[in-house]
């Protein structure tokens, strides 16, 4: 089991929100989801709020919804998931991050004590 990094924040809708604005799912969220195989990411550029729906992960299982953990603007997004959308499951703090946000409001979240607490 991967352990929870500390170097950033969580949503309990399972997204982890990195201090470059990097977000991405956690590994509890990506081992309940099973084998990745599409991820729909958003439009750079896009203005989010925080808990809208933004992109999509598809497993072999189901379809599930990722959630903007802060407010602001997508100012990138993981061109390698397109041909790799595994990276999501074996790297899913490094290589498998979704896209990259312009925090503009970040609200509460929580560090990865809190997370793991909520998570299990």
């Amino acid at each position: 089991m991967t352990t929870t990094p500390t170097d950033r924040k969580y949503a309990t809708s399972h997204e982890w929100l990195a201090g470059d604005g990097k977000v991405g799912i956690t590994d509890h969220a990506q081992d309940q989801l099973g084998d990745v195989v599409y991820v729909e990411l958003p439009e750079v550029g896009r203005e989010v709020e925080k808990g809208e729906a933004v992109a999509v992960v598809e497993s072999v299982k189901t379809a599930s919804d990722i959630y903007a953990p802060a407010s602001g603007k997508i100012v990138a997004v993981n061109e390698e998931l397109s041909g790799s959308p595994e990276l999501v499951n074996s790297a899913p703090y490094e290589g498998g991050w979704l896209f990259q946000i312009e925090v503009t409001e970040e609200g509460e979240l929580l560090d990865a004590a809190a997370y793991d607490a909520q998570a299990h």
